[in-house]
């Protein structure tokens, strides 16, 4: 069970100006007024309380609204480790998922965009609600990657992202 806000602001303080939480007590993994919190695999920060961790950006919306979030929380920047509250906001799966970067493993560096060896042409496709939309097939990546940015834009509203 998630802890409550009156939980968390017994033990920590939140400065939404920079996302950072501090002990407001000493504990044995961390001094009163050290930033609390440590990096995960994941890139998110995760922080102990009650035997238990929890990423950061969660306890920051329960910090300030009081209610831990339902859903998924996004980071509107990208960036995991930004957690200032004006940075987050609620997102469907589909909605995070699209306000990812563009995956590391992309060769031509443009999301949403990859060779269709087949024609040799470049391949536009979009995921929206765990469907894979079929946008065409276009002469260079670059034309792909605008017609992927149009179609994001219209499915995906404040939540697209173009990559990079």
């Amino acid at each position: 069970m998630a802890p409550t806000q009156e939980q968390i602001k017994q033990l920590l303080d939140y400065d939404c100006e920079t996302g950072l939480f501090r002990w407001r007590v000493s504990r044995s993994h961390g001094a009163r007024g050290a930033v609390a919190g440590t990096p995960h695999h994941t890139g998110y920060t995760y922080i102990g309380v009650g035997g238990k961790t929890y990423p950061a950006h969660r306890l920051a919306w329960l910090y300030v609204h009081g209610v831990w979030p339902e859903g998924e929380l996004d980071h509107k920047n990208g960036l995991k480790t930004d957690n200032r509250i004006a940075n987050l906001r609620p997102a469907s799966n589909s909605a995070n998922g699209a306000n990812k970067p563009v995956y590391k493993n992309n060769k031509c560096g443009l999301k949403g965009v990859h060779l269709h060896k087949p024609s040799g042409r470049w391949k536009a496709q979009i995921k929206k609600d765990g469907r894979v939309r079929h946008i065409g097939l276009f002469r260079c990546p670059t034309a792909a990657h605008l017609a992927y940015v149009r179609t994001a834009k219209r499915l995906h509203g404040e939540y697209a992202h173009s990559g990079s």
